[in-house]
């Protein structure tokens, strides 16, 4: 097998793997985002995901009954203010991630562990429409835009496909848009994810990928009960083919995504979110994964 070739089937999934972990975390599958916050609050968070998922390789690579597992934790912080007196807020997410992936490499048994910080995330967004629901209507309606930068501080080793890290700056742009009728909100998102040039994905050779599109819906309840909340959720996003060295890779990217996520509050400052998130590919080259999330946050 040439060196091209073993790029260019290896690729979807080297990039791929390491990112669900950080989806499942919910910087790409969550709820309440849009919802406008007043200008001062601080909240800061912490979370863990443990993730399983089986992985489908290109049968070039004689790679069989292959699996990812592992775990994610990530502490995060987010600040609230106004722009133009507009509800603004900026989003902080830092992972750190033991990934473990198994399988049979020509008829043997193979294993690969990274463990370390992965690609921490920032996103600033705006509400341009609307604002802060008035306590006497019975629903409100908001507009908003976003853009989301992932930094290339992941560990990463050039001489190895499978890494935490990307090594390149992904830039999402986001709009959005939040209904409240009384205690029911439907919120969606669409988002590109523009991806910046590896120089070093593997012994020297150029990485570049093309936009990758994706929706998310969610369906968001709350309760009598002050800080009590369910949301169910879907995503969806398609393309983002790559290139290495000029040679293009037949990997087109067709993701769904599903969540169900519960808030429960803890004392009047605190909360917990417990949630389970499912991915599917709809592709013959992917990975299905299953991960349960807890994260815990407290504002002031």
């Amino acid at each position: 097998m040439t060196l091209r070739l073993f790029l260019t089937a290896f690729f979807p999934l080297a990039c791929f793997l390491p990112g669900l972990a950080s989806q499942a975390f919910g910087q790409d599958l969550e709820p309440r985002r849009w919802t406008p916050l007043p200008p001062g609050l601080n909240v800061v968070g912490a979370g863990y995901v443990r993730t399983d998922g089986d992985v489908a390789f290109d049968p070039v690579l004689l790679i069989e009954d292959a699996e990812v597992g592992g775990h994610t934790a990530a502490v995060s912080y987010v600040r609230s203010f106004a722009i133009a007196g507009k509800p603004a807020r900026l989003d902080l997410v830092v992972p750190w991630q033991n990934l473990t992936w198994t399988g049979l490499l020509d008829g043997a048994p193979a294993e690969a562990t990274r463990v370390g910080l992965a690609d921490p995330k920032l996103r600033l967004s705006m509400i341009l429409a609307g604002g802060l629901p008035d306590p006497t209507a019975s629903s409100n309606t908001v507009f908003g835009a976003a853009i989301a930068i992932s930094v290339p501080l992941g560990e990463y080793f050039e001489d190895k496909l499978l890494n935490l890290g990307q090594n390149r700056v992904v830039i999402r742009p986001q709009i959005g848009v939040l209904h409240t009728r009384g205690k029911w909100s439907y919120e969606l998102t669409g988002s590109t994810f523009l991806y910046g040039d590896n120089d070093e994905f593997y012994r020297g050779s150029t990485l570049e990928q093309d936009p990758l599109y994706a929706l998310q819906a969610h369906l968001i309840r709350t309760f009598n009960k002050p800080g009590y909340w369910a949301a169910l959720s879907a995503g969806y996003g398609w393309n983002g083919r790559s290139t290495v060295d000029g040679s293009r890779a037949d990997d087109s990217k067709r993701l769904f995504l599903s969540a169900l996520a519960i808030g429960v509050p803890v004392g009047k400052r605190q909360g917990v979110k417990f949630a389970y998130v499912r991915g599917r590919t709809n592709t013959n080259k992917g990975a299905d994964t299953d991960s349960l999330v807890i994260a815990w946050s407290h504002r002031f």
